[in-house]
């Protein structure tokens, strides 16, 4: 064909393997990493994390925008996916609840999708050659291209990407008069882990991640939170510098995904790139001081290195993967600084790890000098 209808879409991927479906959403041509999410439920809160920003979402489950779409199921206040494949497309949706329609929250934003192909073998494809990048195009099926366009595409490894969606001025969320304030680094935060503090009692400010921690420490935080992000941990050296100087000042410090690569990074201790992510909303974990399991949400393709944490005197590891048994949280020796490579806001996702919140706002009422109970 040399000429494609609105109703076409062509995805092609780095190695070569193209499919055509059914155009969903914006029209345009994007590219980015191709990844996969195991989710069955929870779409509209994947498709507005920022740690998405720069890949090319495929959806295992095979129905997506039989719901809708819903204002109070946000992360951030745009989808951040460069585009999305699915199987099946819904233009119908219901559900209870002032709801609308996926296709048309897709246009707003200006992200593309395809549908309609076999997302199944898609996966097992991926599974089996690694994460790489593709394009996705709702305007053209000319193969020749859309080649040359995806080798100007840019690889993940190295790639810096967080600047691109942390917030341009802090803001305050909480109630002003709370006995707790936490100072929030943005590097693609989640807004879930904000609405967990404030439940807990906290004032939380959202900072941008380009902030000094002399203009953090001046609004008197008694605790930092680092917040997840999309890209390479390892390509944010300022950042990582940034972050032990926050560690440095001796206040409670809790990191979440890529908060918690740039905590290990701080001290000396490795990230590699996945052969292919975790993403999902029932990867399981098991907490090495209880030994318990959690069922948890996970969004991450690079991780801390097992070997590299094993050998670090400062560093201990607290949570494994039970998947792969790759490093899924960590706690600095003699600080009140720990951190885990999955979501405990769990948006979407079971709520099994949600204690952690509770861990840390501990360590903050410890650090005030007020007692608390020996709940975990």
């Amino acid at each position: 064909m040399s000429q494609s209808t609105e109703h076409t879409a062509v995805l092609l991927l780095a190695d070569g393997t193209a499919y055509t479906g059914k155009a969903v959403g914006a029209v345009g041509t994007t590219t980015g990493e191709i990844a996969f999410n195991t989710a069955m439920t929870g779409y509209q809160e994947v498709f507005t994390d920022p740690s998405y920003h720069g890949q090319i979402l495929v959806m295992a489950t095979a129905h997506i925008g039989n719901y809708g779409v819903h204002d109070e199921e946000t992360e951030s206040n745009k989808i951040h996916v460069a585009g999305v494949v699915t199987r099946n497309f819904s233009s119908v949706y219901s559900r209870k609840g002032p709801v609308s329609s996926l296709d048309d929250y897709f246009k707003r934003d200006g992200i593309p999708g395809i549908s309609g192909i076999d997302t199944r073998a898609l996966i097992r494809h991926i599974r089996d050659k690694g994460a790489m990048n593709a394009v996705l195009s709702t305007e053209t099926d000319d193969l020749e291209a859309l080649k040359k366009i995806l080798e100007e595409a840019p690889d993940m490894q190295g790639l810096q990407l967080s600047s691109e969606v942390t917030c341009a001025q802090a803001y305050e969320q909480g109630d002003p008069g709370a006995d707790m304030r936490v100072a929030a680094l943005d590097f693609g935060l989640k807004s879930s882990l904000v609405r967990c503090l404030v439940d807990r009692g906290c004032l939380v400010k959202v900072f941008p991640m380009h902030a000094t921690v002399r203009e953090m420490e001046e609004w008197e935080p008694d605790g930092y939170l680092l917040s997840n992000g999309p890209g390479d941990p390892s390509a944010m050296e300022p950042t990582i510098a940034l972050v032990k100087e926050v560690i440095d000042t001796g206040k409670p410090v809790f990191g979440i995904c890529l908060g918690h690569q740039l905590i290990a990074l701080s001290h000396g201790v490795h990230t590699v790139k996945m052969f292919n992510g975790h993403r999902g909303v029932n990867h399981p974990v098991v907490n090495l001081a209880t030994g318990k399991g959690e069922i948890t949400s996970q969004n991450h393709g690079f991780t801390v290195d097992r070997k590299s944490a094993e050998n670090s005197e400062g560093i201990r590891i607290t949570h494994k993967n039970l998947n792969d048994e790759s490093v899924a949280g960590i706690a600095l020796e003699g600080k009140p600084v720990f951190s885990v490579q999955y979501h405990p806001e769990a948006s979407a996702g079971p709520h099994d790890s949600r204690y952690l919140f509770d861990h840390f706002v501990e360590n903050i009422r410890l650090s005030k000098g007020v007692e608390v109970s020996d709940s975990q």
